[in-house]
Parts: structure tokens; C-alpha cells; sequence
């Protein structure tokens, strides 16, 4: 197999100017539901298959770099398409719009979490989790397709899935992918590289001054505290800490959120969980959950100052190190090895994703034969072609009205 692309960045698109990519990112903001995971199966709908601005191999290499690196996973790759796609702009206005609606209804439901009644709430949050089932699904399919057409890949991806079903452990997933990759450039030989990059988005200057600042901010807060302390500072710095040393995000940033709100008695153990309930049956990026602390923890600070503070804090650190990559990562995708990384890697994406299926999407979603009819009807109709907004509205439907009879 020869001819692979592997391109990360090129001039910005003339017909993705900020505007666009924003309206874009809110209408995934408002209708991606399902958590992390699920996000990356709504980015390769819209931005693979539907619009084409990256093909599976490009894709692949930006949801394999954001899963190396510390940070929220989806909203990282969401990032990058933005930079590749419209500069630091389109980057700016994909995270605004895929993270504004989210924040927005985190921080409301800091006060209003508790006012629905448990008998609709409980069957609503038990039908947004199923719609995860058939989008991670699809996208599996349909990834595994394009990225597992050999024998060697198509192990890879199994032996990740096997591995990570087997042993629960956050570190494994970025691990795996990065030992898929090391495998592709020592086995996959006959794939030559054929990338022909234009500009990168930002400069390495550029890139070189993004990681700085990470490291920076990661060693300077803590100092800063020793000589200013106060809420604000204490705010930021442990929300900043947590967004910039935990891999994947999503659910396995909670306990690290819980260690920086709950045991600093800013907000009770069940308001806490309550919140994160409410997160996970919302469109969005899952790291929004940080809007929610920030406006209901008893930090002395304004609600809204809070919540602005935790938010920017979380996300910050791992947008600066795509940032501060990409130029780099950039030059390497010329190599020729690079192509076998590309393919590795991918394969290793695969598995990773299959793994997420198994759990946490079925295992929390499907409860009995009911649910998996409707999960199942959900991956037809997407196999179909049906809109995605339909069968989301339709498996959420579903699934709430079997979940309360």
C-alpha cells in the first residue's frame, strides 16, 4: 500500500473562515451528547464524511496526538481542527463555540440540578447516555474500515481493545496508541509517506512560546500562591494543575476534581455528584463540569468570576500543549516513518475506541434487551444514512420512555 497522507496542517481553508468553524462548533456544542468518546465519533461525522476537511488519516493522527497528551481529549482535537483549518482564530472559535453551550447549562444547573423531579430526570439522563451506543459504534465501524485493512493493523487494534477491556487504567489508552505508532514504524514498511504539507498554523517561535507558557503557568501558580494566596489563585491553580496531569478527561478527571472542590469543603459530596450527573446527560465537552464547580463551590468568590476562573483554568494547559506541538508534529509527518506512525497509531485508536464501547458506553447505557433493541435500531439507521440529529433525538426518546415504564 503506498500513497498514505499524513497532513496535519496546511494554509488555512478559505472557506473556513472563523465564522464558519464557530457555527460549526456550536451546532456540535448544542447535539454532541454521549461524552469524550462519543465526541470524536460527531467530529468524524461532520468533519470526515460530511464536510471533508480531513481525511481518516489525518483525522486519525490529530485524535491520536490529543490522546498522547495531558487534557480533555475532545475538545483538544476539536482545538486543532480549528488551527489547522482557520489559524488561531478558527482554533479560538471552535473552542468557544463547541464549549459555550455546555458552560452555559453547567452553570445554570448549579442552582437548578436539584429542582427537576427524579421521576423525569432519572428516564432523560438514562436516554442521553444510550444515544452513545450507536454514534461510538458508527464510528468504530466506520474508522476501522478505513484504518485496520491489514492484517498487522487490525491486530493492533484488537490487541488494544483486548487490553484495555482487561485492565481499567487511564495512562493505558495513551500508552497503547503510542506503542501502536512504535510498531507501525518498525513493521509497516511498504507505506511511504507521499504528505505534501503547506504551512503550518502557527510558527515554531510560536509553538516553542505555547509550551513555555504551559510550563510556566504549571510551575509558577503553585510559587505564586506561597506569595499571594487567596481563592481566586487557589482556584485556578488546582483546576489548571488537574487539566494539565490527567490523560483523557472526561470521566477520569473526576476524582481529581473531587480532591480540589470537595475535600477543600468548597461543596458537599452529593451536590457534587449531582452536577457531574447532569454533565454527563449534556451536549458538550464533559471538562464544562468545571463551569458547575466553580459557580457552586463556597470559595467566597463571585459565582460567575468562579465559574470563568475554573473554566479557563481546565482547558488552558492542554490547548497550550496541541498548540505548542502541532508545528513540530507538522515537520515530522514528512518523514517516511512517519507514515507507519500514522498507521499504527491509528489501528491503536481503534482499539482504543472499541475498548470505550464496551466500557464505559455500553456497560453505563445498555441495562437490558430493551435498551440494546434501541441501541441497535439507532446503529441501522446511522448505517443508513439517517441524520444524526434524528437518530439522537429518536434514541433518547426511546430510551427515557423505557427507562420510565
Amino acid at each position: 500500500m503506498t500513497g498514505s497522507r499524513v497532513a496535519l496542517s496546511k494554509a488555512p481553508r478559505s472557506d473556513a473562515r472563523p465564522g464558519l468553524i464557530f457555527l460549526v462548533f456550536l451546532r456540535l456544542g448544542l447535539t454532541s451528547f454521549g461524552g469524550p468518546i462519543a465526541h470524536l465519533a460527531y467530529f468524524r461525522e461532520v468533519f470526515v464524511v460530511r464536510r471533508k476537511w480531513l481525511d481518516e488519516q489525518a483525522y486519525a493522527a490529530l485524535v491520536g496526538l490529543c490522546q498522547i497528551l495531558p487534557g480533555p481529549a475532545s475538545s483538544q482535537v476539536g482545538f486543532a481542527i480549528g488551527l489547522r483549518e482557520g489559524g488561531m482564530a478558527g482554533a479560538t472559535a471552535a473552542l468557544v463555540g463547541f464549549t459555550l453551550p455546555s458552560a452555559l447549562l453547567m452553570f445554570g444547573a448549579a442552582w437548578g440540578v436539584g429542582w427537576l423531579p427524579a421521576d423525569i430526570r432519572t428516564p432523560l439522563f438514562h436516554g442521553l447516555l444510550l444515544v452513545a451506543v450507536p454514534i461510538v459504534a458508527h464510528a468504530v465501524i466506520g474508522m476501522a474500515q478505513r484504518l485496520c485493512n491489514r492484517m498487522l493493523t487490525a491486530g493492533i487494534a484488537l490487541v488494544g481493545a483486548a487490553t484495555l477491556i482487561a485492565i481499567d487504567a487511564p495512562w493505558l489508552a495513551p500508552a497503547l496508541i503510542l506503542s501502536g505508532g512504535l510498531v507501525g514504524v518498525a513493521l509497516i514498511r511498504e507505506v511511504e509517506s507521499a504528505a505534501t504539507l503547506g504551512p503550518a498554523p502557527l510558527s515554531k517561535p510560536a509553538g516553542l512560546a505555547c509550551l513555555t507558557a504551559f510550563f510556566t503557568l504549571l510551575i509558577g501558580l503553585p510559587a505564586m500562591m506561597a506569595f499571594a494566596p487567596g481563592p481566586a489563585l487557589q482556584l485556578a491553580e488546582g483546576f489548571y494543575r488537574t487539566g494539565a496531569l490527567v490523560f483523557g478527561g472526561g470521566h477520569v478527571i473526576l476524582p481529581l476534581l473531587e480532591g480540589e472542590t470537595v475535600a477543600r469543603g468548597w461543596i458537599g459530596a452529593e451536590p457534587f455528584l449531582a452536577g457531574y450527573g447532569a454533565a454527563q446527560a449534556l451536549p458538550g465537552p464533559l471538562t464544562a463540569f468545571a463551569a458547575y464547580l466553580g459557580a457552586a463551590s463556597d470559595t467566597g468568590l463571585d459565582p460567575v468570576l468562579a465559574s470563568f476562573i475554573a473554566l479557563v483554568a481546565i482547558f488552558v494547559p492542554g490547548l497550550l500543549l496541541v498548540a505548542g506541538v502541532m508545528p513540530f508534529w507538522n515537520d515530522l509527518a514528512g518523514c517516511r516513518w512517519m507514515a507507519g506512525l500514522a498507521a499504527g497509531s491509528g489501528a491503536a485508536v481503534v482499539g482504543v475506541l472499541t475498548a470505550a464501547l464496551w466500557r464505559p458506553v455500553i456497560s453505563a447505557a445498555v441495562l437490558g434487551p430493551v435498551d440494546a433493541g434501541i441501541a441497535m435500531s439507532g446503529l441501522v439507521a446511522l448505517l443508513l444514512r439517517a441524520p444524526v440529529w434524528l437518530v439522537v433525538l429518536g434514541v433518547v426518546l426511546a430510551g427515557a420512555y423505557s427507562s420510565a415504564g
